[in-house]
């Protein structure tokens, strides 16, 4: 049955969007080598490159006191910018198989080292979800939880306030924009360990707040991944 429908519908590949080079693969064989992966050395804050080798954390997290424990991110954002727009914006569900396997199979370690009790996506706003048919973190935490064997609770949090995009906003306007926007919805599972989820981390605004609204609840730990990492302001 796989077979059939790769073939008559081929999946896409995330790089170039034209159909895999090869039925049964994510990404064409030539475009692997497109996409940049964050490497040693990384601020242990967040997760973002750093240039100095001798730097533990970035200049953001040296000015900011984030909420949440740890945050990492597979890419480098300008590598796969144009991937993540049509996954958001374009309807390109099928790029969530791509993503979610590579954060399995690159931090797979270090995520078992948590030893998370659930994976929890960054939740859209209901009418924003409503228009765009699906919350992009969620299907990339699905394949994720699937692949390492965590549980995913889509419900666990909820977006009550419909924000300004993040991406149109700077530095403290984040900040403010997100301030009561999130609300947990179901916590009948006593849960001590999480994971957020989420496609691009910039200031780490987003993650603050959901983190500080996941402590008030009784979460002891929370932890971050994104599929990629820009540079705040």
């Amino acid at each position: 049955m796989n077979f059939l429908v790769e073939l008559l519908f081929p999946r896409r590949c995330p790089v170039c969007d034209k159909p895999v080079d090869k039925m049964g693969n994510y990404i064409c064989r030539k475009c692997r080598h497109t996409i940049k992966y964050i490497e040693s050395p990384y601020c242990l804050k967040c997760g973002k490159s750093l240039k100095d080798d001798m730097a533990e954390k970035c200049e953001d997290c040296n000015n900011s006191a984030h909420v949440f424990d740890r945050g990492r991110a597979l890419y480098e954002y300008e590598t796969v910018k144009e991937a993540i727009y049509r996954f958001k914006y374009e309807g390109r569900r099928e790029y969530a198989d791509f993503f979610g396997t590579q954060l399995a199979v690159r931090m797979s370690d270090e995520i078992r080292s948590w030893n998370v009790d659930a994976i929890v996506p960054v939740p859209l706003h209901k009418d924003r979800e409503k228009k765009r048919g699906y919350n992009q973190a969620a299907l990339i935490a699905r394949v994720l939880g699937k692949r390492l064997n965590i549980p995913v609770r889509e419900n666990f949090i909820y977006r009550i306030k419909s924000t300004v995009p993040q991406k149109e906003l700077l530095g403290k306007e984040r900040q403010n924009n997100l301030k009561n926007a999130f609300k947990i919805g179901q916590n009948d599972v006593k849960l001590k360990t999480i994971i957020v989820v989420d496609d691009v981390y910039t200031t780490g605004a987003t993650m603050d707040e959901i983190a500080q609204c996941l402590r008030s609840a009784g979460i002891h730990r929370v932890y971050c991944i994104s599929l990629a990492v820009g540079r705040g302001i």
